[in-house]
């Protein structure tokens, strides 16, 4: 059976920083006629699972104007033009820039999409175990108001119960977290 669906037309709706928003006027498989999609184009985004040496969870606390409230996440940002192919320099820039943090080594655990009904978001989750503080780290980006927790498996895992956790990419991440420490 074929599942494609073949782009007749598209129009780009808004083009901005972070991502671009279009319609695309689409032929549908198998003959069954034509329809409408609403997308939206992501440059991408890297996050990582921040350990610390005492086996803590380094985690953001910051306010997210699309759900108006506080959220509690694992360090992430978006691609920056240029870094698309250097996720894992990304990775260490974001990690550096939000926590203080660097590391020796990344590993890479996931590379997924956010919502793929209809963003292109595509994310490569790292885990971050050779923590080192970095003396003199980069500055926060200037509309950045963040707090820094440090928490144990456990409590990570009661934050996601209480919903205080309730971000996708870091309610995978701590599962991952849980699996391998089984």
């Amino acid at each position: 059976m074929n599942f494609e669906e073949k782009t007749i037309k598209r129009q780009e709706i808004f083009k901005g920083h972070i991502f671009t928003v279009a319609v695309d006027d689409v032929e549908l498989p198998n003959g069954l006629g034509q329809a409408k999609r609403e997308l939206i184009f992501h440059k991408g985004a890297v996050c990582i699972l921040a350990i610390t040496p005492e086996e803590k969870i380094i985690l953001v606390k910051q306010y997210r104007k699309a759900i108006e409230r506080l959220s509690i996440e694992i360090p992430a940002g978006k691609l920056e033009v240029g870094e698309a192919g250097s996720e894992e320099e990304a990775a260490l820039r974001e990690l550096e820039e939000e926590t203080g943090y660097t590391s020796s080594k990344l590993t890479l655990l996931h590379d997924f999409y956010s919502a793929i009904g209809f963003c292109n978001e595509r994310l490569r989750l790292y885990l971050a175990d050779k923590l080192v503080k970095v003396e003199n780290p980069r500055p926060k980006d200037e509309d950045e108001v963040i707090q820094l927790l440090e928490v144990s498996l456990e409590e990570a895992v009661s934050l996601i119960e209480s919903g205080d956790i309730c971000d996708a990419k870091t309610i995978m991440a701590i599962q991952y977290l849980q699996i391998i420490r089984k």
